[in-house]
Order: structure tokens, then C-alpha cells, then sequence
């Protein structure tokens, strides 16, 4: 039986760093975008859910499959670079491009429309890579993926069913900023670690 700490780190920590990186992203963008657009939020916050399972899905599997095939000290101290310039890149402030926003048609409903075009517009993104290293960090695909998903639903739900009033009620500068300071705590420690040589994965 799995220990109720050790399992759930990975799920609270990647949840809570990717809901405070989606704060102010294009896919937090996107989602009011597609909410304001098809006037629909439950079938948009269902297609945001679908594409972000299969997406972070995919992600957590490429992280975790190559961190078990270059389980190397070097590898370790990439995933940690990794981390520090996600930290820097999450305090870049993210807009709407015309390529985004062309992915908003309305002809194939508003599930499939939203599904869609945050599915493409997630490849990527500053979540997906983060969804790659963390699953790296913790060696497990299910509890990242979990966690991810989970954090990308806390950003964007309420972006789905209150729109531009949550832009103006969060402040993203401070959000980033504890993000980006999370994200520079988890690449210090795996570079301690692997720096240090002790073990680094909660399994």
C-alpha cells in the first residue's frame, strides 16, 4: 500500500505549479476566448478537460519513458536547467496570436471546437514542457498527469465561466511570480541532487 504523503506530492506539486504558470498563459487566453465566443461553458471546459488529458498524457509519458532510459547524473542536471528556464520563461506575460485565434471555428460545435483548438494550441506550451520535466522529476506518468490536468482546471475553469472578470480581479504579475518561483525551487533541488548524488524521485 503506497504511503498517502509520498503519492500525493507529485499530484499536489505538479497541480499547484502548472495552475499558477496557466495564470495569464495563451491557453488561459484561449479558454475565455473560446467561452466568450461559443457561449457555452460546460461543453468549452469539457473540451479544455479532453485536450488536456490527452495532451499532458502524452507529455508525461515522453518525460517519464526518456528520464528511465538516461537515468544519468547529466540528465538530471538538464531536467533541473530545465525547471530554472521555466521559471524565467513563466515570467514572460503570453498573448493570443492570430494562429490561435484561427483555431476558433464554430462549425464543429462547441466541444470539438474547444477540443481542438486547445489541444494544438497546448503543443508547446509552457504547461506541456513543464508536464515533460515534472514527469522526468518523479519518474510517474499517472500522478503527473493527474496533477497537471487537475492544475490546468483550476486556472481555467473559472477563466471559462467568469471570463475577462478574472483578469481583472487576479493579479498575473504576482501569479507568475509564484510560479516562477516554484518552478525555481523544484530546479534547485533536483540540481542539488544530482550535484550531491542522492536520490531525487518520489516513486
Amino acid at each position: 500500500m503506497i504511503a498517502p504523503g509520498p503519492f500525493l506530492a507529485p499530484v499536489a506539486t505538479s497541480a499547484s505549479v502548472v495552475a499558477l504558470a496557466e495564470v495569464g498563459d495563451k491557453t488561459m487566453l484561449l479558454a475565455i476566448l473560446l467561452a466568450s465566443r461559443l457561449r457555452k461553458p460546460w461543453a468549452v471546459l469539457a473540451g479544455i478537460l479532453c485536450a488536456t488529458i490527452v495532451n499532458h498524457g502524452i507529455a508525461a509519458f515522453v518525460g517519464s519513458t526518456v528520464s528511465g532510459l538516461l537515468d544519468t547524473r547529466w540528465f538530471h542536471i538538464v531536467v533541473a536547467l530545465s525547471f530554472l528556464a521555466m521559471a524565467v520563461w513563466t515570467l514572460i506575460p503570453d498573448r493570443i496570436g492570430a494562429d490561435e485565434e484561427a483555431a476558433v471555428v464554430t462549425h464543429h460545435g462547441a466541444f470539438l471546437t474547444s477540443a481542438i483548438a486547445f489541444f494544438l494550441t497546448e503543443i508547446g506550451d509552457k504547461t506541456q514542457i513543464a508536464t515533460i520535466a515534472l514527469a522526468a522529476h518523479y519518474h510517474s506518468v499517472l500522478r503527473v498527469a493527474l496533477g497537471t490536468t487537475l492544475g490546468m482546471l483550476i486556472a481555467d475553469g473559472p477563466a471559462v465561466f467568469f471570463g475577462a472578470a478574472i483578469m481583472r480581479r487576479i493579479s498575473f504579475r504576482i501569479a507568475r511570480g509564484i510560479g516562477a518561483a516554484l518552478f525555481a525551487a523544484l530546479g534547485l533541488w533536483q540540481l542539488w541532487s544530482a550535484l550531491s548524488g542522492s536520490g531525487i524521485h518520489a516513486r
